[in-house]
């Protein structure tokens, strides 16, 4: 995926991602909500958390948590795997990243600070990531769970395929 494409929302279906953007500004507006939301919540953004936040912003694809350790090191944070997961801990527990479990990987949240249930389009070719707004609660799935008794307190939906750019490639 090119370093010009960042998810943007798109009015009509309110999905985040592929298109083109002003990368710059859009790293800089979510770090600085990020900080904003931390200095407002009593949460401490160290460091090693803001870099991490940075870093997968700035690609706007999933990073594993070795690949995050790696660039972490590079940059004189640490080389030890636990500097890496406790700032991604962190991050995932007050939603400015989200786990992507296919891929044993994590992405920037694309509605920082917003309760939702995202959905997520991974390219299997690329690794980009696009997130949408899922509801659960209005769908199939909830009326399976209200029919048994069960009660959704989670969800996470990814469906795999080609993102517009490998389509274009392929």
């Amino acid at each position: 995926m090119t370093s010009d494409v960042r998810p943007m929302p798109d009015e009509e279906t309110d999905v985040v991602g592929f298109q083109d953007h002003d990368h710059e500004n859009c790293v800089e507006t979510a770090l600085a909500t990020a900080e904003a939301r931390c200095r407002d919540e009593g949460l401490r953004l160290t460091p090693v958390r803001r870099k991490v936040l940075e870093m997968l912003l700035q690609e706007h694809r999933a990073l594993g948590a070795y690949a995050i350790l790696d660039r972490l090191r590079e940059e004189g944070f640490g080389s030890q795997p636990p500097v890496a997961y406790r700032a991604l801990d962190f991050l995932v527990e007050n939603g400015f990243v989200h786990k992507i479990e296919r891929l044993n990987a994590f992405v920037a949240c694309s509605h920082p600070g917003a309760t939702h249930s995202p959905a997520f389009m991974i390219c299997r070719l690329c690794d980009a990531v696009a997130e949408a707004q899922s509801a659960p609660a209005e769908g199939a799935l909830d009326v399976a769970a209200r029919a048994v008794g069960f009660e959704i307190e989670r969800t996470v939906v990814e469906a795999e395929g080609l993102c517009p750019d490998c389509t274009e490639k392929a």
